[in-house]
């Protein structure tokens, strides 16, 4: 099985194109601009189900063989979708049934995208015979590279209640559970007189007098999870079926959505593929660039991945569509591709100028070809050939943060000690203050091997059944950096009695007695002459050693940063909202007592590994997010420029270089 876009040569290049929307006339412009542009790779067909079965059972192809037949004449491959994000409005009206309903009932309707139930029989067997059809029609087609299969699962419609979902939801639960003992203990139902003696009884976490169960909360997240992979898969199958050898996936949101266990998914496309777009009024938004892509990384298992999505400048679903400057498209896609992707693509090829998302930015936009989004798309473009020697490298990274989305969903649900903390935040912060470090990251599963890591991070790590592998790390020399919020419960949400951390109680060398999350806007200070908001504890050190204590708050005196040697290596415990430059110390001191090398904030650097002819070569990528020019240590060619580095080479203000390294 292929592993990649077929036929694609260097980086891939591309954007979403969408030629239903414009006539055809405008095909061949669009054509002869791909190629000033350098585009290789494009997505067609996402949302054109309507076009394709203009009634039931009833297809229309000659559109899509007339623009597939002009792509590959233009020497552009294609990346095919199945259509199925968005079943067309004479489906949806003759079959009602599988609209998505609400937690409260409402059945939601047509006029947008993802308008169907999950579990709905209806729409997963057309979904299938459309993708079929597609398969069994351009299956030999020169252009055809890949395999699109629906649309950013889980987007705006992840979760549906209605009865069919129910039926679906007890036999994903019978399936995990056994018997009703066992989900009645699982889902501590002796509380509020909730226990169930029928499996009918059970259903979908609909809307309540009051709180939901935690329990069924959290297995119907992985219930929904697990009911869009199976519609994945089920088009994957026949598209492999049809099409063996073809490259499938999906197109994941990874940093942004809570909704689906991306790390089950990941495992089910042949390659990973993610879609990301920077909030203009962030000022950190290059940092959280980096966050996903470090992310996304981790789930490709280190491999080569493909940006299958982002924004040459204004993303119209924001607030304020703010456009981006002069060069950050540039640099957006210098950081992906600096942090393991072999290809950078654009929502979308040519700006709409009806529908939804006629204010989002394209790579031709409104204006035309005569404007800066475009020279820039060009001169990108034209720099990724420059540089297509680095295709198929990695990036190798000493540090590796833990990330758990079934915790990111326990710690989602209501009832918590506080409103204010965020899985996600949370994780952020800590990857922020790692960024401003100068220092890669790889994000790795629960349960991965962690033994090549020098420092591993978990952040908020909430629901741990057993801290053997992180105590056998730690004994061996590891460095493990632990967050509060970490191993309160287990897998079922049931809290580990005895004390928080929990699980990580023992190895942290800590016993928190109680929780004292903060006033919103109350800020506490540490000794050490840092400061702390949303989240204090009561800890008690037991054989850790206090590194920081409150000074003020309801909590002065207690520990509130402890280091605990355990066999050959250390555990550190964070037990408060540290912020800012308190936290970027905290981070920096972690990695100097693991011996992991830190850097300058601004210019983010990034090396990726591989060979060229057999020889083993490094690439050194840096990306300069200031105002003025840097200098780096350097030996090689940089390949922007074919200009020699002897030693130092000058990353310009706001600029970007790589250079091939020479021992």
């Amino acid at each position: 099985m292929t592993t990649w876009p077929d036929g694609v040569r260097g980086l891939a290049w591309g954007a979403d194109y969408n030629p239903e929307q414009w006539p055809e006339e405008v095909w061949a412009e669009d054509i002869e601009l791909m190629r000033r542009a350098g585009v290789n790779l494009v997505s067609v067909g996402i949302f054109s189900w309507a076009l394709l079965e203009v009634e039931e059972g009833r297809y229309e192809f000659d559109w899509l063989d007339r623009i597939l037949d002009q792509l590959h004449a233009g020497g552009v491959r294609v990346d095919l979708a199945t259509a199925t994000a968005a079943p067309p409005p004479w489906l949806t009206t003759a079959y009602p049934e599988m609209l998505p309903e609400t937690a409260d009932g409402v059945r939601l309707a047509h006029g947008s995208r993802q308008s169907y139930c999950p579990s709905s029989p209806v729409y997963r067997t057309k979904a299938v015979a459309l993708a079929r059809a597609l398969a069994e029609r351009y299956r030999d087609h020169p252009a055809l590279s890949a395999w699109h299969v629906g649309n950013e699962y889980g987007c705006h419609v992840s979760r549906c209640y209605c009865d069919r979902c129910a039926v679906a939801f007890r036999a994903w639960l019978q399936a995990r559970h056994g018997t009703l003992d066992v989900l009645n203990e699982a889902w501590g139902t002796a509380f509020w007189s909730q226990r169930y003696t029928a499996w009918d009884q059970i259903l979908p976490p609909r809307a309540t007098p009051s709180s939901n169960n935690p329990g069924q909360l959290l297995d119907f997240d992985r219930f929904s999870s697990d009911a869009l992979l199976e519609l994945y898969k089920a088009e994957r199958d026949v598209l492999n079926e049809v099409t063996p050898g073809v490259p499938v996936t999906t197109n994941f949101m990874a940093a942004s959505f809570s909704q689906l266990d991306y790390w089950k998914w990941a495992a089910e496309v042949d390659f990973v593929s993610n879609d990301h777009y920077t909030f203009g009024e962030n000022p950190d938004r290059h940092i959280d660039l980096a966050y996903s892509a470090d992310l996304v990384r981790g789930l490709a298992g280190g491999k080569p991945w493909l940006l299958m999505e982002h924004s040459t400048s204004a993303v119209n679903w924001q607030p304020r569509n703010i456009a981006k400057q002069p060069g950050e498209l540039r640099r957006n896609s210098f950081t992906h591709m600096a942090r393991g992707a072999d290809g950078t693509l654009f929502f979308q090829w040519r700006q709409s100028r009806a529908g939804a998302e006629r204010y989002h930015s394209a790579m031709v936009p409104h204006a035309g070809p005569d404007t800066k989004v475009f020279r820039e798309v060009e001169q990108v473009g034209a720099e990724y050939q420059r540089i297509a020697e680095i295709v198929g490298s990695t990036v190798d990274a000493s540090v590796a943060v833990v990330f758990d989305w079934e915790s990111w969903w326990a710690l989602n649900q209501p009832a918590h000690p506080t409103v204010d903390v965020s899985y996600q935040a949370t994780v952020f912060a800590l990857y922020r203050a790692l960024w401003r470090a100068g220092v890669t990251v790889d994000f790795v599963p629960p349960g991965a091997d962690l033994s090549k890591y020098r420092l591993v991070l978990l952040p908020a790590l909430y629901a741990v059944d057993d801290a053997t592998p992180y105590e056998e790390y730690v004994a061996g020399g590891g460095h493990l950096f632990v967050t509060y919020l970490s191993g309160v419960t287990d897998t079922r949400g049931h809290v580990h009695l005895g004390g928080y951390p929990g699980a990580f109680r023992d190895l942290l060398g800590v016993r928190t007695e109680e929780f004292f999350p903060l006033r919103a806007g109350e800020v506490v200070a540490l000794d050490d002459g840092s400061s702390a908001t949303v989240w204090t504890e009561h800890v008690h050190a037991n054989g850790a050693k206090v590194v920081a204590s409150y000074v003020d708050g309801q909590l002065p005196g207690v520990p509130a940063v402890t280091r605990n040697d355990h066999g050959d290596g250390v555990a550190w415990y964070l037990a408060c909202g540290l912020t800012g430059d308190g936290l970027d110390r905290l981070v920096r001191g972690a990695l100097d007592h693991a011996g992991v090398a830190t850097g300058a904030q601004d210019v983010e650097v990034v090396r990726r590994t591989g060979e060229v002819a057999g020889a083993a070569v490094s690439w050194l990528v840096a990306v300069n997010h200031g105002d003025s020019d840097a200098e780096l240590s350097a030996v090689g060619v940089e390949l922007l420029s074919g200009a020699r580095a002897s030693g130092r080479v000058v990353v310009p203000a706001g600029g970007v270089v790589v250079v091939r390294e020479e021992v």
